[in-house]
């Protein structure tokens, strides 16, 4: 009987090799059994954990890192049928583990550039795409793909990694690349809040943020016990659709305002924009907006994975307690007003973020700019920037 470790990494031995084998997965064989230590965690002592692998001669997937293969050959084709390449294509794949889905794109298309952190897996794809006779089609860059410039690139088609999901799609969809679409097997929860509408109760500031700039489509779900390891999550295959068109709006300062009304998605607008350290932060933004027609230089920046997922609410303290020193009451509670005044006359006082769309958005962050308010310093009043403009990290 094979004993089953209870450790993150699933040990792959000849037994398991033979039988995934014959589920088309490439993976190193192991020719040692063992029982794992708790204890010997694969994040807790990386030197370590290398040498043991080496002395040992095993192959490790870590859970921890999203290492999750999918290796049912009918929704491997499935996920390359629907993402329509062309024979002229260049394909983007993010995380191509040990190169299931790798060969079948390069058989359909020119070329595949393939962005894979673990070295381990890079040698085993590079020797698997050598034996079917691909390898002139390959390029292999072994950087993070949060870190690395992505070359240029026609379709994007992966299996990435869950734990970067987020900021992973912030950094295509708002990037320099132009693509045609990006076929992703993605985490189903989160799958489903990427393609929620107002009043799910999903949706949420990640569906606002894309659905600007991209059409999402939902292809199909897929079972957890079609990879190896399984994880605990079902995933689902989405097609995201760059937009032909976009709205003429400076998208730093759309992020940056569905940032604060998507603080907390089910309280009303006009109780979120009338908390008195919102007001503070939107008069001090007022201000420095005015000096920064004349100085376009100063501001801030943002990380675009702090203010796209909307999972945190403002921090930026910096010089609050100075500059509420300095502000009159008389001065806080004119600015209150006009805020409320504006929600109150466009009928969104009462809504909630959850329930509203990008066009009630879109006109309600054009009501308050008209009105002098803004919610990220490098915005000009009469500028409001190329919705074009390039991913911020």
């Amino acid at each position: 009987m094979l004993f089953k470790p209870k450790s993150v990494r699933t040990h792959f031995s000849g037994l398991i090799f033979v039988q995934n084998y014959q589920r088309n997965l490439w993976v190193k064989p192991s020719h040692r059994y063992g029982k794992y230590n708790e204890e010997d965690d694969d994040d807790k002592d990386p030197k370590l954990r290398n040498t043991k692998e080496n002395q040992l001669d095993h192959f490790y997937l870590y859970k921890s890192k999203g290492q999750h293969l999918l290796t049912n050959t009918r929704i491997l084709d499935a996920i390359v049928r629907r993402s329509n390449i062309k024979p002229t294509d260049t394909v983007l794949e993010i995380g191509p583990g040990t190169g299931n889905l790798t060969v079948k794109l390069l058989e359909a298309a020119e070329k595949v550039v393939a962005v894979e952190i673990d070295k381990r897996m890079v040698d085993i794809l590079h020797k698997r795409v050598a034996e079917n006779g691909l390898q002139e089609r390959l390029d292999v860059i072994c950087k993070d793909a949060m870190k690395v410039e992505f070359p240029q690139f026609d379709l994007v088609v992966a299996n990435i990694p869950y734990g970067i999901s987020s900021p992973l799609i912030a950094k295509m969809v708002y990037g320099r690349n132009p693509f045609r679409s990006a076929t992703l097997l993605l985490q189903k929860e989160f799958a489903r809040r990427l393609l929620a509408e107002p009043g799910d109760s999903e949706f949420n500031r990640l569906a606002v943020n894309v659905n600007l700039v991209a059409d999402v489509e939902f292809v199909m779900d897929v079972s957890k016990r079609e990879f190896l390891p399984c994880p605990k999550v079902d995933s689902s295959v989405v097609i995201i659709r760059p937009k032909p068109e976009l709205p003429d709006v400076n998208l730093n300062e759309w992020r940056a305002f569905t940032r604060t009304c998507f603080g907390k998605k089910n309280k009303t607008l006009g109780a979120t924009f009338k908390q008195k350290k919102k007001v503070m932060q939107l008069l001090k933004l007022a201000k420095t907006t005015s000096l920064n027609k004349e100085n376009p230089l100063t501001g801030n920046n943002y990380e675009c994975d702090e203010y796209y997922d909307g999972k945190y609410e403002d921090e930026d303290t910096n010089g609050e307690e100075c500059f509420a020193s300095s502000t009159s009451d008389l001065e806080m509670n004119l600015f209150k007003e006009k805020i409320v005044g504006i929600l109150r006359k466009s009928g969104f006082e009462d809504k909630r973020p959850s329930k509203v769309s990008n066009e009630d958005l879109l006109h309600l962050l054009s009501l308050f700019n008209q009105a002098g308010i803004y919610f990220h310093d490098h915005v000009k009043p009469n500028d409001l920037g190329n919705a074009n403009a390039a991913y911020l990290s």
